[in-house]
């Protein structure tokens, strides 16, 4: 691709489509915005994990059309990831199908088991991520929540804002 020798070409074509694939990623990234990293959706995680195997891809191209090949398909994933959100901000029905809806796990210091298993979380987990949150006796715990994201949040101290729990689904 850059040279005849075997071990200098392969080592200049590691670097030199790794550097040219990273300085893509984020000139896209710059033009569609920070979002494009996010892990606010489902949808959100799967386009994040395609684009570092996309790059992976890229830099690993043995051709100008497989290199071109995985650095337009960065720029249509994240051009598909922009539109989906911009649709996303507009519709409610979009919305639903796109996103998942978050689950209660644990409300005023009460393990929700009902939902624990529905959401295949299991108590230690949920034991750990209190241990994570700083969390010294569980009667201050006012919810446990399982995001979007798969990410666990605690909510705990002396009170809780409705608000907070906006959205946020009641198993069992």
């Amino acid at each position: 691709m850059f040279f005849q020798a075997e071990p200098f070409d392969t080592i200049i074509r590691a670097i030199a489509l790794s550097s040219l694939a990273v300085c893509w990623v984020v000139l896209v990234v710059r033009i569609v915005g920070l979002r494009a990293f996010s892990k606010m959706t489902a949808f959100d995680f799967v386009v994040t994990v395609a684009i570092g195997s996309l790059l992976a891809g890229a830099g690993q191209a043995s051709s100008w059309p497989t290199f071109l090949q995985a650095t337009v398909a960065i720029a249509s994933l994240l051009g598909v990831q922009y539109v989906v959100a911009r649709i996303r901000g507009a519709s409610d029905a979009i919305e639903e199908i796109i996103q998942n809806t978050p689950v209660l796990l644990m409300e005023n210091g009460t393990v929700l088991h009902a939902a624990l298993a529905a959401t295949r979380v299991a108590e230690d987990d949920l034991i750990a991520k209190l241990r994570e949150a700083n969390v010294l006796d569980l009667s201050q715990v006012r919810a446990v929540v399982l995001e979007t994201t798969g990410d666990i949040s605690v909510l705990h101290g002396q009170g809780l804002q409705p608000r907070l729990l906006h959205g946020v689904r009641r198993i069992g």
